[in-house]
């Protein structure tokens, strides 16, 4: 395994302290009057809505936070260890527009475009786990969360991370998750579910965010609760300034999840981007973000809990040179500080728009970071000095049973990258990446089956959609 490091231990807690410091001496708004009293409860002082948190009360939180959390797929088998420096990779969601994946045309996102999203994550070797890609237009608007939970679930046997609007809506999506475990105990022994819910920066956390995390909480459900920071417009524009305000963010949803559950597990993370005040953007593909993102992994290592990081999302407007140069840095930077569980693979356009073909191209390139995540070994196996003196001088290794046996796991196999000779190439074509990653995504969408849930659980996915739309007329 390759060491990377961005910052050593004692500059991680310097932005740990600081971060304690904006919390017993600045406070946080507190907009959910249940999280406002269990605050209290712990030791907090509350002046209205402003409460201040001791770090004696964060240190209890983080003594009982898991530091691991094993996730399964829908059929039961673990998928996904979050912790230490395991890393899994997987879409993102919110995109309101789609590049459709047969036209290439950008279009507003549809709940079929989210099917689509799983049913190509399911196919990809190189993505985790499920998120929808998109924000759906064509369905209820308070809706949107459940219709994307139940696309989702329908197309993949993956782990499926998911955001949620609001408290109800995650308990429809939690019950949506039971519904096809066969029970909450079930869905709770072996979790297949992670829900998002987001702190608003700077350093205010509002009712329907604290609903969230306290009724994930309640239901033993992994909770992703991580900051959208802008550096220089909602957070400080220094990365270590805004460092240490997501940190406090996330730290106050940690403790209250805590007090509602403890063990309950938990994901943390600092995402930011800057903002780009030539142009009003914020750069997903930017080394700041590169570097906050990655930043966040190490802290959240240094503290033992589990990390929400980001890659695959590139701010051109299709899989060109400048969607290589980003998403290569993304994926490398966040695979090599340790970011557990590392999303928005497929996101574009400052993550306005999904794409299926970024997300294929971008399993081409975590494939490829894994082999260097791997390094190299160094034993007597892998020395093959007993090889060497028997081939000697002037032979060689084609023909040798340690080339046989090796080949396959040290040498990275490419499935989209071109390596054959230019004549070859030339007569297949003479295709550009854009072109191999638009074919390989429509042979998926016409040849992938995913396994299907019986009869049974989609009636319930249908009574439970059902239900939710008559609650809002």
């Amino acid at each position: 395994m390759i060491e990377f490091r961005i910052l050593d231990d004692a500059k991680l807690q310097e932005i740990v302290d600081a971060s304690y410091h904006i919390l017993e001496t600045i406070g946080v708004e507190v907009n959910n009057e249940e999280a406002r009293n269990l605050l209290q409860d712990a030791g907090c002082t509350v002046e209205g809505t402003r409460v201040t948190i001791p770090r004696t009360v964060v240190a209890k939180a983080l003594e009982t936070v898991p530091a691991y959390i094993k996730i399964y797929d829908r059929n039961g088998n673990e998928a996904m260890d979050l912790g230490g420096k395991n890393s899994y990779y997987g879409a993102g969601p919110t995109c309101p527009n789609f590049m459709d994946s047969r036209t290439g045309e950008r279009r507003l996102s549809q709940k079929s475009d989210a099917a689509e999203a799983a049913l190509v994550s399911d196919a990809l070797p190189n993505i985790d786990y499920v998120m929808s890609l998109v924000m759906i237009q064509d369905q209820t608007r308070g809706l949107a969360d459940v219709h994307e939970m139940d696309a989702m679930v329908r197309n993949s046997t993956k782990p499926i991370a998911t955001w949620a609007f609001n408290g109800h809506n995650t308990e429809a999506i939690i019950e949506m998750a039971a519904a096809v475990k066969g029970s909450l105990e079930a869905l709770q022994e072996k979790p297949f579910l992670i829900v998002y819910a987001e702190p608003t920066t700077p350093l205010s956390h509002c009712k329907e965010a604290l609903d969230k995390v306290m009724i994930l909480a309640k239901n033993k459900i992994p909770c992703i609760y991580t900051p959208g920071m802008l550096m220089g417009a909602t957070a400080p524009v220094t990365l270590s300034g805004a460092m240490s305000v997501g940190t406090a963010e996330c730290l106050t949803g940690l403790v209250v999840s805590q007090l509602v559950q403890p063990g309950a597990p938990f994901i943390a993370g600092c995402a930011g981007n800057p903002m780009d005040m030539k142009h009003m953007k914020t750069p997903y593909g930017s080394p700041e973000s590169i570097l906050i993102h990655g930043c966040s992994g190490e802290l959240w290592r240094y503290l033992g809990v589990p990390s929400f990081g980001l890659a695959g999302s590139p701010d051109c407007k299709t899989v060109d040179a400048q969607a290589g140069m980003e998403t290569a840095m993304q994926v490398f930077i966040s695979g090599a500080t340790g970011s557990n569980l590392i999303h928005d693979v497929g996101f574009m356009d400052y993550a306005l728009t999904g794409s299926c073909h970024q997300l294929v191209f971008t399993d081409e390139v975590i494939s490829h970071a894994r082999r260097l995540f791997r390094g190299i070994d160094v034993d007597a196996e892998h020395l093959a000095y007993e090889t060497i003196k028997e081939v000697g001088p002037n032979g060689n290794f084609l023909g040798e049973e340690h080339t046989f046996r090796h080949f396959r796991d040290e040498i990275w196999s490419p499935t989209l990258s071109e390596r054959r000779s230019y004549e070859e190439w030339e007569a297949d074509g003479a295709k550009d990446m854009k072109q191999v990653v638009a074919e390989k995504l429509v042979e998926i969408l016409d040849n992938h089956q995913p396994e299907p849930l019986s009869e049974e659980i989609l009636a319930k996915l249908d009574a439970i959609v059902q239900r939710e739309e008559e609650l809002l007329k």
